[in-house]
């Protein structure tokens, strides 16, 4: 009979478990970011994990449990960087410093982009729930700011939703394109550090009124 993880029960988890757990999402998380969802397999996971297929089914229901775990702690992570979009910090400067920690989530949570990447190209199954309640009010809010800043002349006039789309697809990109920019680029660690400054330059001249 399989065991029934703590986190059932109600007991408290202990270090180890905690760890376990810890070692089960990181693993997971690599195997999803590689392989997709429908890549990705138990076998893999337990394999990265270091642990036995049964190991990972104590803590977990199975991969799709794993899965949407990670979707659930990536999205607060996520939405983070334009939640702090400032209503009365100076446009310009509240919109290149989101570009900045756009470009700084690339840097810091490859895998979490590619993660979110590969679950919107299949269509969100998973991940639905969250865009209609997390993302699409702070993408309605957001957009209304700028539009705001637009038309009180702070901005130069463009559609903000085009705008933000902009900006997801400069900044992620270094992350989920990231063997095609190793490919053309060749391996140079300041390769993030000058896409900051040209995103910048460039939001910079389009937004200028």
């Amino acid at each position: 009979m399989a065991q029934t993880p703590a986190k059932q029960t109600g007991k408290k988890t202990s270090r180890i478990q905690q760890r376990n757990r810890g070692r089960i999402l990181d693993a997971a998380l690599n195997v999803f970011s590689r392989h997709g969802y429908r890549g990705a397999t138990l076998d893999q996971i337990a394999d990265e994990a270091g642990l036995s297929k049964p190991n990972i089914l104590y803590y977990f229901e199975g991969k799709e449990d794993i899965h949407v775990t990670l979707l659930n702690q990536l999205m607060e992570t996520w939405l983070d960087p334009l939640d702090h979009m400032d209503p009365d910090g100076d446009p310009l400067n509240e919109i290149l410093a989101y570009v900045r920690r756009k470009v700084e989530m690339t840097r810091d949570y490859p895998r979490e982009s590619r993660l979110f990447a590969n679950e919107v190209l299949q269509g969100a199954p998973r991940m639905g729930p969250h865009l209609e309640a997390g993302l699409k009010p702070l993408f309605a809010e957001k957009t209304a700011l700028i539009q705001r800043w637009i038309d009180d002349g702070k901005l130069a006039p463009i559609d903000p939703r085009h705008l933000l789309f902009s900006i997801w697809a400069t900044t992620q990109h270094y992350a989920d394109f990231d063997a095609q920019v190793q490919v053309l680029m060749g391996d140079q660690a300041d390769i993030l550090n000058d896409a900051d400054g040209h995103l910048e330059m460039m939001f910079k001249k389009v937004l200028t009124p």
